[in-house]
């Protein structure tokens, strides 16, 4: 234990004695150490101790006599809150972003913008093939656009289905129908062309007919049903029943269209007694079934004048309540004329010779027949009227040697000149038939456009 120090407090009750560790009982002198010992040398009584070295100047510290820095005051906020900070004020790491730090917005496809343009205004083909494009390169390039070029592929495919559908609508459509029996759905205002009575008048509405390519006969569908006073294309003059209506099997488009010239002869001559009274450009016209109306139970054949060029105003049915005696006598004995002229042959005489020499005997009987007729003296012709239906009577008693004359013949090339000469003799007919009708007070107007000269 070191000796203690004379100016050392005693300790008291103002000054405690500082902590002691607990006396140890005494042991041997060997097992005591002295703590005073450190085992370094004193130092010498006349060494002075050195003094404590300055603190090292504050280089941050304000210079000696100035007032201390205050940090100047922040900036005030941009108008309308932290919102309106633009984005050119960030800059540099940010936490929150996937990779540390922003990356440059991705660039719209412009093929895609092209696809969805182009579908929207119906240009498929061409909408297809960007948006394909499209999506290709928005894959590679990790570019946006993919909602447009997706909009645009279904438009492109959308449209070509609707062409494509509506072309083979078209294309196959109808004779598909007709082949099941089932006529495409009339419009407002149309009716079946079967629904028609005599005395009917109507016009072909666009889309009511189908024109066979291969030049065969139309296909109707409906008509637009007018009154006779207003425009019209055509007008029904009656019905007749096939002589097959009762079989099951259809007979066929070609027996029953030579059936209906046939039928429909007699009607059309009975509705229409006057023939110079129809326009010129109304034809006869004949509305047969086909093999899927046949099925439906279509039986009856419609007969018809029409004209599908021009539309005409008013009736071309003679009514026979008005006419007088001598009227109706002179239209019924020029009626088989007229008739058996329109039966005409088609074709070249070269190539038809036995055609046109069994047409010439019936024109011949024709002739002969309206030359009696007209030579009765139980008519009762108007004065001004029997010159001149004498002189038409002769007319045709010499074209009626003509044609004669022809239908002996075999040769095909005298036969041509002698229908030719034929047709000389019944033009000239035909201005004597103007003089007796203007006396009878018929119409002179329109004429058949076969007998026009």
């Amino acid at each position: 234990m070191s000796k203690p120090d004379p100016d050392a407090p005693v300790p008291g009750p103002e000054n405690p004695a500082p902590y002691e560790a607990p006396r140890q009982p005494a042991d041997t002198p060997g097992d005591r150490v002295d703590l005073a010992k450190t085992g370094l040398p004193e130092a010498p009584a006349d060494v002075a101790p050195l003094a404590a070295a300055p603190a090292p100047a504050d280089p941050w510290a304000a210079p000696t006599g100035a007032p201390p820095l205050t940090p100047p005051p922040p900036p005030p906020p941009p108008v309308g809150g932290w919102a309106s900070v633009p984005p050119a004020a960030y800059s540099g790491f940010q936490p929150g972003h996937p990779y540390g730090y922003p990356q440059p917005p991705r660039q719209v496809n412009g093929f895609a913008i092209g696809a969805l343009v182009t579908g929207l205004v119906c240009a498929w083909p061409i909408a297809l093939v960007l948006s394909v494009v499209a999506m290709v390169q928005i894959r590679k390039r990790a570019e946006r656009g993919m909602g447009m070029a997706v909009t645009g592929l279904v438009f492109g495919v959308f449209g070509i289905m609707v062409t494509v559908f509506g072309v083979l609508g078209a294309a196959l459509g109808p004779v598909d129908r007709a082949d099941s029996g089932a006529p495409p759905k009339a419009p407002a205002g149309t009716v079946r062309w079967s629904a028609l009575k005599s005395g009917d008048c109507y016009s072909s509405p666009d889309g009511g007919t189908r024109v066979d390519p291969d030049g065969g006969d139309e296909t109707v569908y409906w008509v637009r049903k007018v009154p006779c006073s207003a425009p019209h294309h055509g007008e029904v003059a009656g019905t007749a029943r096939t002589p097959a209506g009762d079989s099951q099997s259809y007979p066929g488009e070609s027996a029953i269209r030579e059936r209906a010239a046939e039928l429909c002869r007699p009607v059309l001559d009975a509705y229409a007694l006057d023939q110079w009274a129809i326009p010129d450009g109304m034809d006869e016209i004949y509305l047969y079934p086909t093999a899927g109306n046949w099925k439906f139970g279509e039986r009856y054949i419609t007969c018809a004048f029409e004209d599908r060029d021009a539309e005409h105003v008013g009736t071309v049915r003679t009514d026979r309540g008005s006419l007088t005696s001598a009227q109706l006598a002179y239209l019924e004995a020029v009626r088989g004329f007229n008739t058996a002229y329109a039966d005409q042959p088609k074709g070249e005489v070269a190539t038809a010779g036995a055609e046109y020499a069994t047409w010439a005997g019936r024109m011949a009987a024709a002739s002969r027949s309206e030359a009696e007729q007209l030579s009765r003296t139980t008519t009762s012709w108007p004065d001004a009227a029997k010159p001149k239906v004498a002189a038409l009577a002769a007319a045709q008693r010499d074209a009626a040697t003509a044609w004669d004359s022809a239908a002996r013949t075999t040769d095909p090339a005298v036969l041509e000149g002698e229908i030719r000469r034929a047709k000389l003799l019944t033009a000239k007919t035909t201005p004597l038939s103007v003089d007796a009708r203007r006396e009878l007070g018929l119409s002179t107007g329109e004429q058949v456009p076969d007998l026009r000269v």
